[in-house]
């Protein structure tokens, strides 16, 4: 998502940068922004820029950068470090405090306004001045009778704390007795019941607090003063309470107040235990005081007696005043002419109005700025009359102090008298007074002397005469039109400044950084690489030791603009970019109150609003999904489902990119709608699902991706909407999904496919789901039954061999809810499976021992003659057969996320198996231990027949291969040391069908080796790990960046001896299995029935519950030892009486809990409308990609010139040896960094500097012992490097981080995937032969198989399987450079065959040559003469062929009688070598040669110079060669690896050099 394409170009200060190729599609526009962020993998350009490349900003004078890399590197998406793992927060993330204010807030609902004024009388500790303060409330009490000034001091008081909030009683007590007071405290505390209380004093007709905190009132008489405790006040009361003190030596109210306060906390604790009924604490009441213990209040004549209350309740009345005396206006307006100021305080359009609305704004600024969070949302977000009152505290605290009064509060406030923002203030108070005498000119003054603004704005109420602007004067002249303040315009400039410029960017911490709270351990620098979220390497490092900078001062006052109409598109614009810069601006925003004004927003009917506001609410509800109550309540939801569902209006041409609106739509649905009943029902009722169904096909992958997330939480849980969701095809449409080129929308599909199946979309890890597709109740039952079979055998047919594993990892998760419903099924299916294996394994022939086959042929006579239900019956159970196969192939999956949880549904299955009726049975070998030995043949092609879901009968169909061990455990021979009796380490299973034989007494979780998944804790991440280990001899390939999956054990961990035993009985209970088994009176087939029926029963339950008794509470299952009501618990009932409660007593593990959602909404909560911290010119990341890509130029023109010259000159200079353990098999140099990779024969890859002779790295592939690597690449060569394997196992293996000087963190695994299933049994195969095009990112992948298998690296699907039409395997592979089609392939019967990925799957070769006679060791294409290519056979042979010509070469060259063991061509220079082929008859004399194809010259020999005579017997099974010959793509240098694990790097001599 660009980001820079939401709104119209230029609106309102819209930050608007263009790229190069902003005229591209959607899918282009967003593609391959950053590393981290999810890439669209529908797109198809090959010529983008590295990561987006440098995006142009017109404002500097940048143009001059170089682009960055054009090429376009794969597997370098977000997916690729994550595989769908949500990833944890680097270091130093802001610890977010709460927005919302506490369940407990104060809500203020009583005051009393207290006044002991005793006009006439002073008190005999103040001596007054003359003249001296004397106004009250705004009214001189000595203008009228005391007794009637006092009322209309009390009723003016009232009226302006009316001002700050007219819905709370206000109760004025005029010159009360103590008893007065007291009955009057506790009446307002039984009124209040549990809100807060306000208690304001105004003792200036009574002497001053005494220090002990006594304050005064009077008694009935009038004749003395009262003193009365705090304490009393305290008790009558009681809290929560707001205390205004305004009388001289308030500060010993305060003080005293916070001591007896605390000290009741204390006793309240000691004795009681705390509050009683959940009460306030008396420390927390809120106080504000007028001046210190030791300060008397001011008494200029100019100022108010109640200076502090006039602060609080009549801010701008004294603000002004206060700005006449302090400064000297030309026109000398006078107090009189400030109160005539025009407007209405709450009309922002008015001068009066208007200066309130600015008033607010910077009291509001200044808080913000200089309080701590939690304090600012107390105290300005909770209530809104003590926000007033401490927005006005500070008007208070700035005016008093310069009269020597220090205002208190408590809880206790930083100074903020003379904040900066003070000044802004004055200059708008001055803007609008300078315009006072041209407002006032003509109108008639009519207002009565010293009336407060406040009294003004009431008489004009009830008059209902607002004069906002003066009418036309009797003389005719045009009335003087008011010229707004710009402080607004002023403020959103200064903002738009700060983003614009530079504040968006990451900085150092420092004092101009956002403030964090990192643990001490944390920031220890060296371990600071450790604690980053993915290191990829130490430039990215870098990155993580920068924060966000300290956010604007301005924010608080674009809240405030929000309010007005002019400015407010602008306003959001610029929220927007700020809430884009990531969840800490979110919570920002939340935090300073925008949540109500944008939620309010919602209701207005403006579209120019609605791009903005999609935007913003996408961003808040990926930081706070607790947000989908308020969109429920207040109704928003239907704002977003109308513009999801809305048609592209051309109106709003102005807004590009309208899918990516809808996308966020359907993403702010979707949290709507996340375990949350209502939001669902809501979703529902405003078709929001049918809106998804239309979007499936819609050609942005994002709204693809976000329309199937969407319907995934909408019907989670909820069988009404999935019974809709049937009724209108949403899962054939969503399995249609499957093949869709975007990895993410493929996952997206089978996520909405799992929660439709039962799984639950919950953020809670621990709701697991359960129930299948609901109760379906439309539906006949056989066709629910088949409905869920084949939504699942669809989906795991298309997915099984996807390329990307967070694709199989939700294929898994789908898995798990049908075992979880259909568990009999799949107990059936792993026994047939155990059962044939073995016979498979043991070679029995005689079909009467064919235990499982009986059994099937027994169970399908049962049907009879009904041929109907006997061929849906077997092809349910095939079905199923097909599912169980495919679970086990996951389970040895390479990527070890997919395997882990394959696993723990696999072991739950072996679980059911071994505590099922089949154990009973005679006939059974469940009790046998395997066999130990196994030919190995079989192990290398990864696969034996397939059992076809089509298929009539399974009795004499082999089953599918049992997959390898566990990927830790896979080439161990020595797991007989640890599994009873042996296991064969070519037992193409898990693991745990060895472990589950073992005594089952103690019903110890699974896993007999320590592979790290016994543990319950969850895996750490790999940075945590060593690089790679080697366990008993079972080496261990990298492990994933995030790796989050933990295998779960199918029994529960026993804790105790005393469990343990119980365990025993409980599971000999269960399995009904007595110490010495007893004959069983049924047969196989009478198993398989009454796991078939239990199975049938426990949907009938499930159709029979009311789809509400599931909603989202999951209810089926709850904690680890529960029975759902969906488990096996109905075989009582019913007449089944083999499968009793199949699972009970077993660990709920299933279904297995998807991250994937999770994973999606970060997403949203990126920065989409700038450029990442790699791309950004001047960032260290950006500037080693410069630094690179010149580099990279740079050898390519030193090597071009080289190259021209090479052809003719000698090749014999030695450059470097190196020595490794094994046979090199494999080379690999890259193009542009002195890095050789290595790879032995069997699984250790070494990555060497092969210029200063060093080795870099070193780790192990993890292919099966006995297969080797047999294909090498390095990928992304221009940004850096991934290395590609190949093994014999089939599977490709990716991985980075191999170069530890630019990354301090272990190789990690970025992608693993079976490139090639149907291998071929060759006893000397080639294994996997690969070729990678970068250019394209096209991936070939052939070998010992009858196919090509074409990979696309952009979606990670296959895109075709070419027909080889040979039986011979695939030698070597290779495209032709540029973007053409075509590709050679040569076979090991001496066939060269040239293929065209256009045509046809199964007629793609388009010329084939057949002149040599042996196995073709490599084809290669010419370096520079298009059209020619040459191959070289193990006969010694080369030739040169043209394929414009005929069938016979150009040019044959006859190099070894002996034999040619390697060969290859430089691609950029016209030379070629190969190396002798290797024999106990010429051991001594093995050399490789290099010739000209220009001179048809040798340039040089190297003799290899062996000491030892090689084995009589091949090394390796794989490619007929003992050493390997490879050229550096780029630089005029080659490698030889010989057999005894040397390799020679020689060099050419060029003029230039020698």
């Amino acid at each position: 998502m660009n980001g820079h394409h939401h709104y119209p170009e230029g609106s309102n200060g819209w930050h608007h940068t263009r790229r190069a190729d902003d005229d591209a599609d959607d899918d282009t526009e967003r593609d391959h922004r950053s590393s981290t962020r999810s890439d669209p993998s529908s797109s198809r350009t090959g010529t983008r820029a590295m990561n987006g490349g440098y995006e142009v900003d017109l404002r500097t004078s940048v143009t001059d950068l170089p682009d960055a890399v054009p090429l376009l590197p794969y597997w370098s998406a977000k997916r690729h470090l994550t595989c769908g793992n949500p990833t944890p927060p680097p270091p130093g993330t802001p610890k977010m405090t709460p927005w919302r204010a506490a369940p407990g807030k104060i809500k203020t609902a009583h005051a009393a306004l207290v006044l002991c004024l005793n006009i006439d009388v002073d008190p005999p500790d103040i001596i007054k001045t003359n003249p001296c303060a004397v106004l009250e409330a705004w009214v001189d009490p000595h203008t009228m009778p005391s007794h009637k000034a006092l009322e209309v001091i009390g009723t003016n008081l009232q009226h302006q704390f009316e001002g700050l909030n007219p819905k709370i009683s206000y109760k004025p007590i005029l010159d009360p007795s103590k008893e007065d007071l007291k009955r009057f405290c506790v009446n307002l505390r039984k009124q209040a019941v549990d809100d807060a209380v306000l208690f304001h004093y105004n003792g200036h007709g009574v002497p001053k607090p005494t220090p002990s905190g006594e304050l005064w009132c009077f008694n009935r008489n009038y004749t003395q003063y009262i003193p009365i405790a705090l304490q009393e006040i305290q008790s009558w009361l009681r809290s929560p309470c707001i205390f205004i003190w305004d009388c001289s030596a308030a500060g010993n109210l305060l003080s005293n107040f916070v001591k007896f306060a605390e000290k009741r906390d204390d006793d309240a604790k000691l004795h009681g235990g705390g509050h009683p009924d959940g009460s306030h604490p008396f420390s927390e009441c809120i106080q504000l005081a007028a001046c210190a213990a030791d300060e008397q209040l001011p008494s200029c004549p100019e100022l108010p007696a109640d200076l502090f209350t006039s602060c609080l309740t009549s801010p701008i009345d004294i603000a002004l005043r206060y700005f006449l005396l302090t400064n000297q206006l030309p026109s000398g307006i006078s107090s009189d002419q400030v109160m005539q100021l025009p407007g209405d305080l709450k009309d922002r359009r008015t001068p009066l109005g208007e200066l309130n609305w600015i008033f607010t704004a910077i009291t509001d600024t200044i808080a913000w700025t200089t309080f701590p969070r939690e304090v600012f949302t107390r105290l300005y977000r909770s209530d809104l009359l003590i926000a007033s009152l401490f927005r006005n505290f500070l008007l208070a605290e700035r005016i008093m102090k310069n009269y020597h009064c220090t205002p208190h509060t408590y809880p206790p406030l930083p100074p903020t008298n003379t904040h900066p923002l003070w000044a802004s203030w004055d200059l708008a108070v001055d803007a609008c007074l300078r315009q006072l005498p041209d407002l006032l000119k003509n109108a008639e003054s009519s207002v009565p002397k010293d009336v407060s603004l406040g009294a003004r704005n009431r008489r004009q109420a009830t008059r209902n005469d607002q004069v906002a602007q003066p009418g036309p004067s009797a003389s005719g002249d045009k009335p003087y039109t008011y010229v707004p303040s710009r402080f607004f315009t002023d403020q959103l400039t200064a903002f738009e400044v700060w983003i614009s410029r530079g504040g968006s960017a990451l900085t150092k911490p420092g004092p101009l950084s956002l403030p964090i709270q990192v643990p001490p351990e944390q920031l220890i620098l060296d371990g600071a690489a450790d604690l980053a979220p993915y290191p990829a390497n130490s430039l990215e490092h870098s990155e993580h030791h920068l924060v966000p900078r300290k956010p604007p001062d301005q924010l608080p006052i674009v809240l405030q603009v929000l309010l007005s109409q002019p400015h407010r598109l602008r306003a959001l614009i610029l929220l927007s970019q700020f809430v884009d810069l990531g969840p800490w601006a979110v919570h920002l925003a939340l935090t300073i109150g925008i949540f109500p004004y944008i939620a309010r927003l919602l209701q207005a009917a403006g579209q120019d609003l609605k791009p903005v506001l999609i935007f913003i609410w996408a961003r808040i509800s990926a930081v706070d999904p607790s947000c989908q109550v308020d969109l429920y309540t207040n109704h928003g939801y239907k704002y977003f489902a109308s513009a999801l569902a809305g048609q592209d209006d051309p109106r709003q041409a102005l807004f590009p990119n309208g899918s990516e609106h809808k996308a966020m739509c359907a993403f702010i649905l979707s949290t709507i709608a996340r375990d949350y009943a209502h939001g669902q029902k809501a979703c529902w009722n405003e078709r929001v699902l049918d809106s998804c169904f239309g979007h499936l096909d819609e050609g942005d992958f994002l709204l693809r991706q976000w329309s199937a997330l969407c319907i995934a939480q909408i019907w989670d849980g909820n069988d009404e909407i999935k019974v809709y969701g049937v009724d209108m095809g949403l899962q054939d449409k969503l399995i249609a999904l499957l093949s869709d080129d975007s990895p993410e929308v493929r996952s997206a599909a089978l996520y909405a496919l799992s929660t439709f199946l039962g799984a639950s979309g919950s953020a809670d890890l621990n709701k697991l789901g359960g129930g299948g597709s609901g109760t379906m109740f439309q539906l006949e039952e056989r066709i629910h039954f088949r409905m869920e079979v084949a939504v699942v055998t669809g989906a795991a047919l298309a997915i099984k061999e996807d390329a990307s594993p967070m694709v199989r990892k939700e294929l898994l998760v789908l898995i798990s809810c049908l075992v979880r419903e259909w568990r009999g099924y799949f107990i059936i299916c792993a026994w047939i499976y155990w059962e044939e294996d073995r016979r498979w394994k043991e070679g029995e022939e005689n079909p009467d021992d064919d235990v499982a086959a009986n059994a099937i042929m027994e169970w399908l006579d049962s049907f009879g003659d009904d041929e109907n239900s006997r061929a849906e019956n077997r092809v349910l159970l095939s079905s199923f057969f097909t599912i169980f196969s495919i679970l086990l192939e996951l389970s040895v999956d390479p990527y070890q996320e997919v395997a882990t949880n394959a696993q723990t549904i696999v072991d739950y299955i072996m679980a059911l198996l071994l505590e099922s009726p089949f154990t009973k049975l005679d006939s059974t070998t469940l009790h046998r231990p395997p066999s130990g030995g196994a030919d190995t043949k079989w192990l290398l092609n990864g696969s034996r027949p397939r059992v076809p879901s089509n298929q009539s009968t399974q009795t004499h169909v082999h089953p599918p291969p049992s997959p390898t061990g566990r990927p830790p455990l896979t080439r161990s021979e020595t797991m007989t040391n640890t599994i009873q009796n042996g296991v064969s380490s070519t037992l193409r299973r898990t693991s745990s069908f060895a472990n589950a034989l073992k005594s089952l007494a103690g019903n110890i979780a699974f896993p007999s080796l320590e592979d790290g998944r016994s543990s319950p804790k969850p895996q750490q991440a790999s940075h945590e790990q060593e690089r790679t280990e080697v366990v008993q001899g079972v080496s261990r390939p990298p492990s994933p960046n995030l790796n989050f999956a933990q295998y779960t054990s199918p029994y529960p961990r026993p804790e105790t001896p005393e469990h343990l035993y119980h365990r025993s009985e409980v599971s000999s209970q269960i399995t009904l299995a007595d110490p010495e088994p007893c004959p069983a009176s049924f047969t196989a087939s009478d198993a398989m029935d009454a796991l078939m029926a239990e199975d049938m029963e426990r949907l009938r339950s499930r159709r029979r519950t009311a789809g509400h008794a599931r909603h989202h509470g999951h209810s089926h299952y709850e904690g680890m030892g529960g029975i759902s009501p969906s488990g096996s618990t109905f075989s009582v009932d019913s007449n089944v009486n083999l499968g009793l409660g199949t699972g009970v007593g077993l660990r709920e593990v299933l279904p297995l809990k998807s991250r994937f959602y999770d994973w999606c909404c970060e997403y949203f909560k990126e920065p989409q409308m700038r450029q990442p911290e790699a791309d950004e010119p001047g960032s260290v990341q950006y500037n080693y990609q410069v630094w690179r890509q010149q580099r990279n130029e740079q050898v390519m023109e030193d090597t071009h010139k080289q190259a021209l010259e090479a052809p003719r000159c000698r090749w014999d200079k030695p450059v470097t040896t190196i020595q490794v353990s094994g046979l090199p098999l494999s080379l690999a140099f890259h193009a542009f960094d002195p890095h050789l990779v290595i790879a032995n024969e069997s699984d250790m890859i070494t990555v060497w500097d092969w210029i200063k002779r060093k080795r870099l790295n070193l780790f192990w592939n993890g292919n099966p012992r006995g297969t080797s690597i047999t294909s090498l690449h390095i990928i992304n060569q221009d940004v850096g490097g991934i290395i590609l394997t190949g093994a014999a196992d089939g599977m490709i293996r990716l991985y980075r981080n191999y170069d530890p000087n630019l990354c301090n963190a272990p190789v990690q695994m970025v992608s693993a995937f079976r490139g090639l299933n149907d291998v071929l049994q060759v006893k000397h195969g080639s294994g996997v032969v690969t070729d990678w095009k970068q250019a394209g990112g096209t991936l070939l992948v052939g070998g010992d198989s009858r196919i090509v298998r074409v990979w696309d690296a952009h979606t990670e699907s296959q895109v075709m399987d070419l027909e080889t039409n040979s039986d011979s395997p695939v030698t070597a592979l290779t495209s032709e450079s540029g973007s053409t089609s075509l590709f050679l392939a040569s076979f090991a019967d001496g066939s060269v065959k040239m293929f065209d990925r256009r045509l046809e799957e199964d007629n793609a070769v388009v010329r084939s040559y057949h002149q040599h006679v042996s196995w073709v060791q490599n084809v290669r294409w010419h370096p520079t003469l298009y059209g020619q290519f040459l191959s070289a056979s193990s006969d010694g042979e080369v030739k040169l062929w043209d394929f414009r010509g005929g069938d016979r070469p150009l040019q044959s060259w006859e190099l070894f009688s002996h034999g040619l063991s390697a060969f290859d061509v430089h691609e950029q220079t016209e030379v070629f070598a190969a190396t002798s082929a290797l024999m106990v008859s010429n051991w001594r004399t093995q050399r490789t040669e290099v010739h000209s194809l220009a001179t048809t010259r040798s340039l040089g020999s190297l003799t290899t110079g062996l000491t030892i005579a090689p084995p009589r017997e091949s090394m390796t099974p794989f490619t007929p060669r003992t050493s390997s010959l490879t050229f550096h793509p780029r630089e005029m240098v080659y490698g030889v690896g010989s057999w005894d694990g040397t390799v020679r790097i020689m060099g050419c001599k060029l003029p230039s050099v020698s």
